[in-house]
């Protein structure tokens, strides 16, 4: 079964839009557990619109099951986080200042070299390493050299187009898994999955690992509840 990590950047926004600590992002995090997620994600971003860099701390002291870190690893400050903390995962992304959201994968080609390194440090530090890459085989065949444990296929397009052709929104996917899977590399996958097209996307993916949900299931949750959404969210990887 294809493992759920919520991502909980949209509770520290809410939780920052009238300061104080409501809601509390730490609770949150461990009833997300307790509904059954099987991992944590956080996104801290150098303005810490969202995710502050002490709740990465707060949250390395209370996650039980895995934890997930993303982030522009061409910032000091987030590379020192991620040593500090050691979380089980690290999910190297390629922002840029002031990005609003994730919107691409690495060239893994043009930045070979320069991803080479920064994986060895974070391996170095026992740490699994993704790196989010668009759904081309070339991308994912280069990412291999660069000694990363995994990919994260970046989902957009995907999702764009999944009421449109979903057989056609998914074959760019299917063929990235599957050159994945001939290279040894783990897949995870992110970015506007949701309740619609979640349960056809992991039905297609071989060898899909885990799937990290953030925003959708949040609003989700503004309707459903909590513990419901992360249930049903489940059910579409069963």
């Amino acid at each position: 079964m294809t493992r759920l990590s919520v991502n909980i950047n949209k509770i520290a926004t809410l939780r920052n839009s009238r300061g104080g600590n409501n809601p509390d992002l730490i609770q949150v995090a461990k009833d997300c557990e307790r509904f059954g997620a099987q991992g944590i994600t956080v996104h801290p971003r150098p303005d810490e619109r969202h995710i502050r860099y002490q709740d990465v701390f707060d949250l390395k002291k209370i996650v039980t099951t895995e934890f997930n870190i993303e982030g522009n690893c061409q910032e000091q400050k987030f590379i020192d986080l991620v040593l500090a903390n050691k979380p089980e995962q690290v999910t190297l992304v390629p922002d840029a200042l002031g990005q609003i959201t994730s919107n691409h994968g690495w060239d893994t080609i043009k930045y070979q070299q320069y991803l080479k390194d920064i994986i060895k440090i974070f391996k170095d530090a026992g740490i699994r390493v993704s790196i989010f890459v668009d759904p081309v085989v070339e991308m994912v065949e280069a990412a291999v050299t660069t000694g990363t444990d995994r990919i994260e296929l970046y989902t957009e397009g995907y999702a764009s187009h999944y009421h449109k052709d979903k057989e056609q929104a998914i074959a760019p996917y299917t063929e990235a898994a599957e050159a994945a899977q001939k290279v040894g590399l783990g897949i995870n996958a992110g970015h506007d999955l949701d309740l619609h097209n979640l349960k056809y996307f992991a039905q297609n993916i071989p060898g899909l690992l885990e799937i990290s949900i953030g925003h959708a299931l949040i609003c989700d949750a503004l309707y459903y509840g909590l513990e419901n959404t992360i249930q049903m969210y489940l059910r579409q990887l069963a």
